[in-house]
């Protein structure tokens, strides 16, 4: 995983309020703002890595996405204590 773009997922999202999302441009234009389009493929690997161990939750339609299946367009935001309640 590369470091500098999980530092910038975790940052952006600390810094805004619970259930608010970033997108994966947001992330990649704070690591690369010059080539952020270069990010983006590490952006979604780095994103489905901090999914997996639930330190993030990935969005569609803003709603829990599968980390492993997700397609299309979609956001990030850190987990919310009733995340698994309705599982």
């Amino acid at each position: 995983m590369s470091a500098a773009v999980e530092a910038a997922i975790l940052e952006l999202l600390d810094k805004l309020p619970p259930g608010k999302s970033v997108s994966p441009e947001d992330v990649a234009r704070a690591v690369d703002s010059a080539g952020w389009r270069r990010e983006l493929g590490k952006v979604r690997a780095v994103a489905v890595g901090l999914a997996r161990a639930g330190r993030i939750v990935i969005l569609r339609h803003n709603k829990p996405a599968d980390p492993e299946t997700f397609k299309g367009v979609w956001r990030m935001r850190l987990p919310l204590p009733d995340d698994g309640a309705n599982s």
